[in-house]
């Protein structure tokens, strides 16, 4: 779809720094700024509040994706020239703002998201209120039925009952962590259970989640991308030999793959919700046909799905933003 120009704005970490061959936002900033829209950038600590308006300081850029061969000096790829900062109200003028930040969820991206319910007109995508009550952990178990057995808790003697119960072997996960970061596969004659146990509820003070392992994660963790709750693509993560995880940034291998009956009904379950919250790009994670996470705050997978599959998903996002931004009472 092709409409007016439109004021694009991103919220993400220092784009300086992003893996352009596998960021999802740097992706939707390319298409963005091949259609002519005016693309913008900023990090959470330029947003600031007057009254009730959001006020942010962005930093136009011109993007290019860059040849890997193609490394400036200190190893850096040369993809991104920040121009002259703007201090501007967003609603007056930000067509649409990507909340784009990384994860963990704490206080400051908390603060930031609240500020971000205070935009009016700006559209700002994911809906920031739904993101402080969609937990990528938590939220998933609204669809207990879909998932493994799970347990959310911060007493290790419950979690040692529980590994008992699911049959001895258990992945332990922080709820508000990112990429793989901290999640162990404990077993029963662990040596170090006790110590991962303590170390993971920072000694019986914070919540954990804990489910029953699934072997079937070394066939791969799927990835579903899902648009407005409509299955966009798909990606498999095979773990790398001796890891448990198989996020992409720890060495998983992203490997073609479909979405099957099981999926189909998970998805079916989740639409709703996802549609009511304003849940616009969230990816789910199954494995073995159960449900681990929904994923709201910065899922990734576009790029990866873009080279297995030799699509360009990033279009069908920004055509739906277009149709959103012009749309009347959205």
């Amino acid at each position: 779809m092709r409409t007016s120009s439109l004021c694009m704005a991103f919220l993400m970490d220092p784009i300086e720094t992003i893996d352009v061959r596998g960021d999802t936002t740097f992706a939707f900033m390319l298409e963005a700024q091949r259609r002519g829209h005016e693309v913008l950038y900023c990090q959470p600590q330029h947003l600031s509040v007057r009254g009730h308006q959001v006020i942010a300081t962005l930093f136009p850029v011109r993007l290019r994706r860059p040849d890997p061969s193609e490394i400036s000096e200190g190893g850096v790829l040369r993809h991104v020239e920040v121009g002259l900062p703007r201090r501007v109200i967003l609603d007056e003028t930000v067509d649409v703002l990507f909340q784009r930040k990384d994860p963990p969820v704490d206080a400051d991206y908390i603060s930031t998201t609240q500020i971000l319910m205070l935009c009016r007109r700006t559209l700002v995508l994911n809906r920031p209120e739904s993101i402080l009550i969609a937990n990528e952990k938590l939220f998933a178990l609204h669809y207990a039925d879909y998932m493994a057995p799970t347990i959310v808790t911060r007493r290790i003697h419950e979690l040692l009952a529980f590994m008992e119960d699911v049959g001895g072997e258990m992945i332990v996960k922080p709820l508000y962590g990112r990429g793989g970061e901290g999640i162990f596969h404990v077993h029963r004659g662990d040596r170090n259970l006790a110590s991962i146990l303590e170390q993971s509820t920072r000694f019986g003070t914070s919540l954990v989640m804990a489910q029953r392992y699934l072997p079937a994660v070394r066939q791969g963790d799927k990835r579903i991308l899902l648009l407005e709750g409509e299955p966009l693509g798909a990606l498999l993560r095979i773990p790398a030999e001796g890891e448990t995880r198989a996020n992409l940034h720890v060495g998983g291998r992203a490997v073609r793959t479909s979405i099957d009956g099981d999926d189909q009904k998970i998805i079916l379950a989740i639409k709703p919700k996802l549609r009511e919250l304003g849940l616009f790009f969230v990816g789910i994670d199954v494995i073995g046909g159960f449900l681990t996470e929904i994923n709201v705050t910065s899922p990734t997978g576009i790029r990866e799905v873009n080279e297995l599959e030799n699509r360009g998903l990033e279009s069908d996002v920004i055509d739906r933003v277009e149709v959103l931004c012009h749309t009347p009472n959205r």
